[in-house]
């Protein structure tokens, strides 16, 4: 069967977090359900439907912003106590309002993350994990990298307590007490996990994870070690998954999975005979999806799928039907429920428009008297800026509570604007002065009516560091703007791996000096994307990298007093002596560099680069061809007289076009990537060879890669 879902908006509330709104447990089968769900406000409000409205059982009074919010209860009983977290605080409702909790924990942070089950309470700050049991402090890990959510086992149903931490360095740690038992890695950061089937599936082993771009899986999460057992990769390049849940939304006895995204996308997966999961439906809100749930709201027997938004909107999927089927020659009549509900909307509309006047006319007249103070409105803005391993570019999400106006871009570094099929905002370049004021970009965005969020897509150039600033203006009244910063690094293009190739033939860079552990590390997150603000536990430590573009990699492994970086690009290793030595001199830290180059690494990346230069430079002639052959096309009026290949360009023509536009400076980027491996090379060896570039640019020209090669060689 078909799903045919019509959605339903229900009342808005405040701007809201993830994983903060939840449907209370149903008196009997398919019965209308509660919604709680609680805001950045500090407020609480449970509500339910009735005749076609939305009435409030219990609202709280404002507080600190709700982080998270999970029900619980005693084990094995329906679960419809209500726990949220805000500030350091977690505090506890009945159903019907009562607060019969408050417990201010010892955690310093605020909490990120919590779970729920029985008398056991799992928390997480940033860093900080802690179990609590009966309030009472039980067990605490200290993590590497920040965690994005936590979940625990189903305590019933095996015999011991498992809580698992989904950490940003693309890991899920699984705990016993408060030491590692393992860790699960993952192919993207980990935003949230959520036990499968509600309960853990058939073993109460299985554990969902979605991640910040996009993938969804399934592992068991046994005693032994993890069994991977199946994974969606994001091949529609749809946004990052902020909540899951499972329910069957399709009547056929399954559970199905539910997934909102942060770009608005509300996905409803089916699961076939060998337990695999198939796309069944997919609908897309404005803004980003924080919380998911199925369950019964609107109308008794309608099963529907219940979302909130981040500017608190609380919206519902439902089977029911819109419309009712009228027989042949009958009218279709709009019940008298219905009549109401839209003369009571056009009341309340009319009503406000007319507060919204009464209070402009006085907003003007006070603006206008001598003792007039304006207020600056404040708002909230919701952004992500990532790095995109597919295409080695940086994504910058930003979202408003209230539609945007404009958003002005600036960069003190160069950086490349790219193309964003979903973004309908029209941009406009301002001439920069790069040379007296460090301007490199100034670029507006002037948003369409009613956008809430704007995605950029930039992508920067090795070696070349600075700061990216995003103004962005709502259309509210008195104009205001927010300014947010983020940091384009020296290897902005590095992303976090977990495990490299060892026989590549490696360059290395050691530092030595009277450093802490602290100063070399603050140094390394400087230098590198994805790297823990806070130094980690231990005397030593060793990340790995990989270059998203070209696929060279990078260990890093340092400690007090020393630091040893090995790469299989000579460039990354250049960037790296010059930005640390610069550091080093900021603090007035003396360091002693020295350097092992093997030349056996120039050509190795010189062959890594190979097949993408290959690819453009046939990319290129391809498209230049184009036009010559459409002109062919239209005088022969055929094409079967041309050879296969050139066949074959015309047929993706569109395609190919399509690509180049998408790849602007790809070659460029490529040809200053060989011409910067070219220099760095011989700075090593103490020789300038800028002078040989003219030649290094024509030979790359007349691509030959045996050529590149022997010049390298003999330069």
């Amino acid at each position: 069967m078909d799903l045919s879902l019509n959605r339903t908006d229900y009342l808005q509330v405040g701007v809201t977090s993830q994983k903060t709104m939840k449907l209370l447990p149903a008196s009997r089968h398919r019965a209308t359900q509660k919604v709680v769900i609680g805001d950045h406000d500090g407020v609480v409000m449970c509500f339910g439907m009735r005749k076609g409205e939305a009435v409030a059982v219990f609202k709280t009074l404002p507080g600190q912003k709700i982080a998270r919010l999970e029900l619980g209860g005693v084990l094995n009983t329906p679960q419809e106590k209500i726990f949220i977290a805000a500030g350091s605080e977690i505090r506890g409702f009945t159903k019907r309002g009562k607060q019969f909790l408050s417990f201010e924990t010892n955690l310093t942070e605020s909490i990120k993350a919590m779970h729920v089950s029985g008398s056991d309470l799992f928390l997480s700050a940033s860093y900080i994990y802690n179990h609590y049991c009966d309030c009472k402090d039980q067990h605490y890990y200290l993590s590497g990298d920040k965690i994005n959510d936590v979940t625990c086992l189903p305590v019933e149903r095996l015999p011991r307590i498992t809580p698992v931490l989904a950490c940003q360095d693309r890991v899920l740690r699984v705990l016993q007490g408060s030491d590692v038992m393992y860790e699960v890695e993952v192919p993207g950061p980990p935003t949230v996990l959520a036990l499968h089937n509600g309960n853990g599936g058939d073993s109460g082993e299985d554990l969902l994870f979605g991640t910040s771009d996009g993938k969804l899986g399934l592992v068991q999460i046994s005693t032994s070690k993890p069994v991977h057992k199946w994974e969606i990769r994001n091949e529609k390049k749809r946004g990052g998954i902020l909540c899951v849940d499972s329910f069957d939304i399709v009547g056929d006895g399954v559970k199905d999975l539910l997934v909102g995204r942060d770009d608005g996308m509300v996905e409803v997966y089916s699961f076939d005979n060998a337990n695999e999961p198939a796309l069944r439906f997919d609908q897309t809100l404005s803004e980003s999806v924080t919380s998911i749930q199925g369950g019964c709201v609107g109308k008794d027997g309608y099963d529907e799928i219940v979302v909130s938004t981040y500017s608190g909107w609380v919206t519902g999927m439902t089977t029911e039907p819109v419309h009712k089927e009228s027989g042949p020659g009958e009218e279709l009549k709009i019940n008298q429920e219905m009549q109401n509900k839209i003369a009571s909307l056009r009341g309340e509309l009319e009503h406000l428009q007319y507060k919204v006047l009464q209070e402009r006319e006085k907003y003007q007249q006070s603006s206008q008297s001598s003792k007039a103070k304006s207020a600056v409105p404040s708002f909230s803005v919701n952004d992500k800026f990532t790095l995109n391993k597919d295409d080695a570019s940086y994504s910058l999400i930003l979202e408003v509570q209230t539609a945007i106006d404009n958003v002005l871009i600036q960069s003190d570094v160069p950086i490349d604007l790219l193309d964003v099929d979903k973004n309908s905002a029209v941009v406009s370049f301002s001439s920069c002065d790069s040379e007296s004021n460090d301007n490199f970009l100034l670029a507006t965005y002037r948003c369409q009516a009613n956008t809430t969020r704007l995605e950029l897509k930039i992508r920067s150039i090795e070696g070349q560091y600075g700061t990216l600033q995003a103004y962005v203006t709502p259309r509210i009244q008195p104009k205001t703007c927010q300014v947010h910063q983020y940091q384009i690094k020296p290897l902005s293009l590095h992303q976090r791996t977990h495990v490299i190739d060892h026989e590549r033939p490696m360059n290395t860079l050691t530092l030595t000096g009277q450093f802490s552990f602290a100063e070399v590390h603050s140094w390394v997150f400087f230098c590198l994307p994805e790297v823990p603000e806070k130094p980690p536990a231990g005397e030593c430590v060793t990340f790995y990298f990989q270059n998203t573009f070209l696929d060279t990699q990078l260990e890093s492994t340092y400690r007090k007093g020393e630091g040893v970086f090995k790469s299989d690009n000579i460039s990354t290793i250049s960037i790296l002596k010059d930005v640390l030595s610069k550091e080093a001199t900021k603090r007035k830290i003396s360091l002693n560099i020295s350097y092992e180059i093997n030349e056996v690494s120039v050509k190795h990346t010189l062959k890594l680069i190979h097949p993408k230069l290959e690819y453009q430079l046939l990319l290129a002639k391809k498209v230049q061809l184009i036009d010559a052959l459409k002109e062919l096309q239209v005088h022969e009026g055929n094409t079967n007289f041309l050879v296969p290949e050139y066949r074959c360009i015309l047929e993706e023509a569109d395609h190919l076009q399509e690509e180049y536009k998408k790849q602007p400076a790809h070659l460029e980027r490529l040809y200053g990537m060989i011409t910067d491996l070219f220099i760095d090379k011989f700075k090593f060896k103490g020789t300038n060879v800028k002078t040989r570039v003219p030649l290094l640019l024509e030979i790359l020209d007349s691509y030959d890669q045996n050529a590149l090669i022997a010049f390298f060689d003999a330069a």
